[in-house]
């Protein structure tokens, strides 16, 4: 029986490290002549992955910390379509669209939320603009299952599409009615029933523990429910409360969240559920059917982490198509402006409508690599990194690894002369023990980071 108050104390602001540097090192030094250079002068042998953001949504889910548009007007999302043809057009521009596409995803806000049509019109300029899709590409949608019909279900997979990701978050109507977001789990039954009949076989399912009112035995049930729905893989996601960057979260009453001890029982009591029902563990918050290709490269130690969570195809250059989408290279990050009209003015001045960016120097791609490494695969091999970067890695990382300490005192941590290896347990707190490499993190004092908890 694991102690988790004695984990308490780890309960801090940090990242999520769906980036290193993170996005709060952006700057906006690095902007539209930048990322013409960058897409100029990128490999052409190297892969492309596709992100294309549909923001709207009809109302706030308030537990959500995604850049959102609440309409409910179809000419302002059909306008919204022109200006992603438009930025289409200046892509095309100035980046070879003719290199390969290994993986193109949807998310949003709620892309299901446009009408079929209009999904169909977006999936077509996207094509149009990048016609050379690879034959195992990974074409995927973030689907809210209360705006989710068979005519939407036709055109994504007229359009290729292979794996759906639905939106749960908690089947509790407590909690439901908390958030904002009321969804039966017979809406959900459909929907898996609508992809599976399509032919679907890759559908993740999203779930958050830390919701207000929920409790250990009310998520157990949740998650006994998503798994009598047999989906290929499940995210399940440790919620991220950040009031004063999101109003709609104010909206919580804080002494309805569970203790820091109970999350992690909670996370607990989800690892072993899923463990024991024919899943593994992949990254900090996926499970996976043994079968599938994520599992598959967390066995081969083949993992990455990207904006959109884990996945397997790394080695691409990720191009951020819409308002607020970040892409990314080998040395480089780049944001698109967060308000529409904004973005619209730049796009009519003819401009790509980049906002911020980062160029990283040699430090961050090697700290970036350890960090994406452990974030992955919760193990680093060092010698691998010693050679990738021609470095001695104990001397280059000599005030970082005492920060460690405490964790392999707490035999979270392994640490021997080749290797780096996080234990099962510490697999909770992989966040808190990639820190440690984070040169940035290190500036700011503890009470004036800007993240949220790690637990």
């Amino acid at each position: 029986m694991i102690d988790f108050t004695k984990f308490e104390k780890y309960s801090k602001a940090g990242p999520r490290y769906t980036s290193y540097p993170t996005a709060p090192e952006f700057k906006e030094s690095f902007g539209e002549k930048e990322l013409i250079e960058k897409y100029r002068n990128g490999d052409k042998n190297r892969a492309l992955s596709l992100y294309i953001h549909i923001p709207f949504c009809r109302s706030a889910c308030y537990f959500c910390g995604c850049n959102v548009v609440f309409t409910s007007k179809d000419d302002k999302k059909k306008r919204y379509i022109d200006y992603l043809e438009k930025e289409l057009t200046l892509i095309a521009k100035y980046l070879d669209t003719n290199r390969t596409v290994t993986q193109m995803h949807f998310g949003g806000g709620t892309p299901t939320f446009l009408e079929p049509e209009d999904l169909d019109r977006v999936i077509k300029l996207v094509k149009k603009t990048f016609p050379n899709f690879s034959n195992d590409a990974e074409i995927s949608c973030e689907v809210d299952p209360r705006f989710f019909t068979v005519e939407h279900m036709d055109v994504l997979k007229a359009g290729g599409t292979n794996r759906l990701s639905f939106g749960v978050q908690d089947l509790d109507p407590k909690v439901q009615e908390e958030i904002h977001r009321v969804q039966p789990f017979e809406l959900t039954q459909n929907v898996m029933k609508i992809a599976r009949e399509a032919g679907i076989k890759s559908i993740n399912i999203d779930l958050i523990y830390g919701l207000p009112y929920q409790t250990k035995e009310s998520f157990l049930d949740t998650i006994q429910q998503i798994a009598s729905l047999d989906p290929d893989r499940l995210a399940v996601f440790n919620y991220a409360h950040v009031p004063w960057m999101k109003k709609t979260m104010r909206k919580f009453d804080e002494s309805t969240f569970s203790p820091p001890s109970t999350k992690l029982e909670i996370l607990k009591d989800t690892i072993e559920f899923f463990t024991n029902n024919g899943y593994k563990m992949v990254g900090m918050d996926h499970f996976a059917k043994p079968d599938d290709e994520l599992f598959l490269a967390i066995e081969k130690g083949e993992l990455h982490r990207n904006f959109q969570g884990y996945t397997t195809k790394g080695g691409a250059d990720l191009i951020g198509i819409g308002l607020t989408s970040i892409g990314d290279g080998v040395d480089y990050y780049a944001q698109n402006f967060k308000e529409l009209d904004v973005y619209e003015n730049a796009i009519d001045s003819g401009r790509l409508p980049v906002f911020k960016g980062y160029q990283l120097s040699h430090d961050d791609m090697i700290r970036q690599y350890v960090i994406m490494e452990m974030m992955s695969n919760f193990a680093l091999n060092i010698k691998r990194v010693e050679e990738k970067f021609g470095i001695v890695f104990k001397e280059y990382f000599k005030d970082d690894l005492p920060l460690l300490q405490e964790f392999i005192e707490a035999e979270l941590v392994n640490i021997s002369d080749d290797k780096i290896e996080v234990s099962q347990t510490g697999t909770m707190l992989i966040r808190n023990i990639v820190m440690p490499f984070d040169a940035y993190l290190k500036k700011i004092p503890e009470n004036q980071r800007r993240f949220s908890k790690t637990i």
